[in-house]
């Protein structure tokens, strides 16, 4: 069971992400009182009711969009599996007739699914991967695919390990999982030309893949783990119940354990200056769960360094507008 604050001010910025109005997510939050399974009142019950009444309504844009923030931040029990169920079979439905298609692919780890648009055997064009946080399904991020279209890009949404349908486990060897999506697709899109815009925890993973896969032109993200967040047992002590919680869930070890488990994922010195491409990076000077040395070993170590700084919490919930435009400016940028 999560804790209530919590959930309301750190599920505030992912239903800005997506587009809820500010009005809405306030009506809503006035509601919960719990997160108790999915009685009225409820986490779960109030954002599963709201997305069933838009659904009724044909509103299903909109309905995927609460039954993403129900199941938020990772399903923990029946009612949260059934929220990312149903979340996926609206979106699915919202996007009947456009240009997206569904893309799964197998690996020895198990299987990641994503969304892609602009596939092509016979055109194939620069790629953009983009990929959100250890609370955020793929269909939360769909639709900035808009922004490889309009960059005339093959644009492919997925998740973390373990987040939403990615079934493989969350580990040191994550990172691979993203050299497993280009190979899936190096067929049908010009891989070696890959954008990876990944935010928070799969901006760690996309670091460390950028290190070791060439076929990585640049990564744009905004709050990654970079080294302190794996090692600073002082840190870790004050993070948000919610984050170890989720992380604990991801990586199947106790929350307890967390600490030790993650130590060894820390980027070194060594790889950050072995990054060859250019790095974009939003920092939030209050961020509660990064550390704020994080920027200062990219600042020492890294090539090309690109920062946007914000003062505000975890998200910059309150720059979205100004974080998104400086997003797809660096894409447009990494493009070339």
């Amino acid at each position: 069971m999560n804790d209530v604050a919590e959930l309301k001010q750190f599920g505030y910025v992912h239903t800005q992400t997506q587009g809820i109005p500010v009005a809405e997510f306030e009506r809503l939050r006035d509601r919960i009182v719990s997160d108790a399974g999915d009685e009225p009142g409820s986490w779960v019950h109030e954002w599963s009711h709201e997305a069933a009444e838009l659904d009724r309504a044909g509103r299903v844009d909109e309905a995927w969009r609460y039954h993403a923030m129900a199941r938020f931040p990772f399903p923990d029990g029946a009612p949260r599996r059934a929220a990312q169920a149903h979340c996926v079979d609206a979106f699915a439905r919202s996007a009947t007739g456009s240009a997206l298609e569904r893309l799964d692919v197998e690996t020895p780890e198990g299987r990641i699914r994503g969304w892609a648009v602009g596939l092509s055997a016979a055109e194939p064009k620069p790629l953009l991967v983009i990929s959100g946080g250890i609370v955020a399904a793929k269909e939360q991020y769909a639709p900035m695919l808009r922004i490889a279209t309009g960059l005339d890009m093959a644009g492919i949404v997925t998740e973390m390990p373990g987040v939403g349908e990615n079934t493989v486990g969350y580990t040191a060897k994550s990172w691979q999982t993203l050299s497993h999506l280009l190979d899936a697709v190096g067929d049908r899109a010009q891989a070696s030309r890959t954008v990876a815009m990944a935010l928070s925890f799969s901006g760690h993973l996309a670091l460390r893949c950028a290190v070791n896969d060439s076929r990585l032109v640049g990564v744009v993200t905004a709050a990654a783990p970079i080294s302190d967040f794996f090692t600073d047992a002082q840190w870790q002590r004050g993070l948000p119940r919610i984050t170890v919680d989720t992380l604990a869930h991801l990586t199947g070890v106790d929350a307890d354990q967390l600490g030790g488990h993650i130590r060894d994922w820390a980027l070194s010195d060594d790889e950050l200056t072995a990054l060859a491409v250019p790095l974009y990076y939003m920092a939030s000077d209050r961020d509660e769960i990064i550390p704020p040395g994080e920027l200062g070993h990219l600042q020492r170590s890294v090539r090309e360094l690109h920062v946007l700084s914000h003062d505000d919490e975890h998200g910059a919930p309150r720059h979205l507008e100004e974080t998104q435009r400086w997003v797809a400016a660096a894409i447009h940028t990494l493009r070339g």
